[in-house]
């Protein structure tokens, strides 16, 4: 160990890095390809872009990137207080949605508290556990999801903190209303529950989230948003957390003042106003993701029903698929670091991106 790695406490050294999706423009370099042949479907983004009127927004505002970001999104709070029906004051606002789990971690976090969390969730949460050096329980899944109660037998004295992720990622699975509210109500008041819907807007009318109107019922309860899914502003990095007010009181002391850029709030802001596009991003993944289980299904390989945008599918060497894919030019991304190494996981594209990567797997399968 050299000297100035020494310098970092020993939970920071153990953390192992988060591993985004390769970008289009590293595998072009990697493999000699042309940026425009690749097919990147690897980190759930939305293949429709960004709402029309968040693009036009965005160029008028431009004129005045010299000027510091209203480090309160007054015009941006604003619109979700409306859009969701809560408080100003319920509202915390991050770099993504990533921004609020970590600021829940650094608010109410110290080392000896311990936080609970599924195997096959998010890997962020073990993260920014580790990262202020706080204990991760892990709950082994259930069919690929939340074991729920497993979760209330693994609370111990020093529990402080749970994440849920609703629908979960890189699983795609679903915890129903009634379970998820019947949970709620026997976790331990004193004991935080982080209910990540980064991928709310996908779920089906019957199926949507109704957690926003139980906070009132909930005082522990925090429900992170984000704007990179089917809004489609991941570039812009925006995200929102829906809390008791004294709760978000605390996630402010510590957020950074200019931590959502006015880029990002002017976006965010007109993405929440065009209800038509989050329609058409809806409808685009409901026949995206028929299509790409068909295709599945027709090559034999058995996949994980996913309500997000994305599906991961079971394959003998998923590693070496994984290769074969990038040489061909097309991206999905590895789950092996979730304890799942016998399965990729494939974001939902455009009908011709989703024909690429069946038609590329089906090559490759057949080799």
């Amino acid at each position: 160990m050299s000297t100035l790695s020494a310098l970092a406490p020993a939970n920071i050294r153990a953390i192992a890095p988060y591993q985004g999706g390769k970008p289009i423009s590293e595998l072009a370099r990697e493999m000699g390809l042309n940026e425009a042949d690749i097919v990147k479907l690897a980190s759930n983004e939305n293949p429709l872009g960004m709402s029309p009127k968040a693009q036009m927004a965005l160029e008028a505002a431009i004129e005045n990137i010299a000027r510091y970001p209203d480090g309160n999104s007054f015009a941006l709070r604003d619109a979700v207080s409306h859009k969701f029906g809560v408080q100003a004051s319920q509202i915390v606002f991050g770099n993504g949605s990533n921004d609020i789990l970590e600021l829940v971690a650094r608010a109410f976090l110290t080392a000896g508290d311990d936080v609970i969390y599924s195997q096959h969730a998010f890997a962020v949460y073990p993260l920014v556990t580790q990262a202020v050096g706080a204990t991760g329980i892990v709950v082994p899944a259930v069919a690929f999801g939340h074991d729920l109660a497993g979760f209330l037998k693994a609370i111990t004295p020093n529990t402080k903190l749970m994440f849920v992720a609703n629908p979960n990622n890189p699983t795609g699975t679903l915890i129903s209303k009634p379970d998820l509210k019947a949970f709620l109500q026997q976790v331990p008041k004193h004991i935080l529950v982080v209910l990540d819907e980064a991928y709310d807007e996908y779920l089906s009318p019957a199926d949507k989230s109704e957690a926003i109107g139980w906070l009132a019922e909930f005082e522990n309860l925090i429900i992170s948003r984000s704007f990179s899914k089917a809004y489609g502003l991941a570039g812009l990095r925006v995200g929102f957390g829906l809390m008791h007010a004294t709760v978000a009181d605390l996630l402010n002391r510590v957020r950074q003042p200019f931590n959502v850029n006015s880029l990002a709030q002017v976006a965010a802001i007109e993405s929440l106003l065009d209800d038509d596009f989050v329609a058409r991003s809806y409808a685009a993944n409901q026949a995206g993701m028929l299509q790409m289980t068909q295709g599945l299904q027709q090559l034999g390989l058995s996949y994980i029903p996913s309500y997000g945008n994305f599906v991961s599918f079971k394959v003998d060497n998923a590693s070496a698929v994984n290769q074969a894919l990038l040489k061909q030019g097309v991206i999905v991304r590895p789950v092996a670091n979730y304890e799942m190494p016998a399965y990729l996981r494939v974001s939902i594209g455009l009908f011709s991106e989703n024909a690429r990567f069946l038609e590329v797997l089906t090559k490759i399968l057949a080799s």
